[in-house]
């Protein structure tokens, strides 16, 4: 060994451990969903919806059906964006399938 490559492995042996760094994970966006209100789809079809797809109680669905009916949109959750997606979707399967206007959406929280 030469008198250089000597001196470089002295200096790794004193410098310690060697680290390996990890990337930081991120938690996932969230999404709220939500519920817009129209004049056709009836009551009792958005509490259905509350309690199938959101598992809401039906005091709890009733709840955000009137709030939906009063100020025009409500929140039914906040969920990772494929669930967030998952539900809009059947939100508006079920809706087209009984012939509702119902609109479902989702924004990131």
């Amino acid at each position: 060994m030469t008198k250089r490559n000597q001196e470089d492995n002295d200096h790794f042996e004193e410098s310690g451990l060697a680290t390996k760094t990890r990337p930081a994970t991120k938690k996932p966006s969230l999404y709220r969903v939500l519920l817009l209100n129209d004049d056709y789809t009836p009551m009792e079809f958005v509490v259905e919806i509350l309690v199938g797809i959101f598992r809401k109680s039906p005091e709890d669905a009733a709840g955000v059906m009137l709030h939906v009916h009063q100020t025009g949109v409500g929140m039914c959750g906040v969920y990772t964006y494929e669930v967030a997606e998952t539900k809009v979707a059947q939100v508006m399967d079920a809706a087209r399938r009984s012939q509702h206007p119902l609109q479902c959406t989702m924004e990131k929280d």
